[in-house]
């Protein structure tokens, strides 16, 4: 027989760690202000390896349209310029000898909206996440029922779990909207 409890406590786990996963997703999406999260993809060969763009450097954001990036060894100005060119950022690097420097760009209102259905995409495969969590943890407690399970504890359960959804749906609601919030200031 299945410690509901416990069950309940993994579902919220999986729903948790969806919500955080949307977060760390959102905080890559360049809104306009210099964030050093939207460097976290970045790979940079460092000797043979390719390692995080955060281990070969120091990263700043001395103002609010500016990331500049201090490698610890000068000879890796070229690979870092390399990995970010490689990589996602769309933002063209500068090099002064002895950092790079990123100078990112005001969006436009057509790029803004763009973001803010990248966005929302990103925070409907987060909500079905969710939901497909809810299904799973469901079925495991009606196959529990089968297997001695009360249907009272049952139903009680369930409730749970449909609270337990509800309020990480309204959490992913809120980071979205705070998302487009910040996207869309200008």
């Amino acid at each position: 027989m299945i410690d509901v409890k416990k069950t309940l406590k993994d579902a919220e786990d999986k729903m948790r760690k969806a919500s955080d996963y949307l977060e760390e997703e959102l905080a890559r999406i360049r809104a306009g202000r210099a964030n050093v999260a939207i460097l976290d993809g970045v790979r940079v060969n460092a000797y043979g390896q390719m390692v995080p763009l955060n281990q070969v450097a120091n990263l700043a954001v001395p103002d609010a349209r500016t990331i500049t990036i201090r490698p610890w060894d000068r000879k890796q100005i070229r690979d870092i310029e390399k990995g970010i060119m490689d990589s996602e950022v769309g933002v063209t690097p500068e090099n002064n000898g002895e950092m790079v420097i990123l100078h990112l760009p005001q969006p436009t209102e057509e790029r803004r909206k763009e973001l803010v259905k990248q966005c929302n995409k990103t925070g409907e495969a987060t909500k079905v996440q969710v939901r497909n969590i809810r299904a799973d943890f469901k079925d495991k407690l009606k196959k529990a029922v089968k297997d001695g399970l009360s249907e009272d504890l049952e139903k009680d359960a369930e409730a749970d779990l449909q609270k337990l959804h509800d309020k990480y749906i309204k959490e992913i609601d809120g980071i979205l909207a705070n998302k487009q919030k910040e996207i869309m200031t200008v």
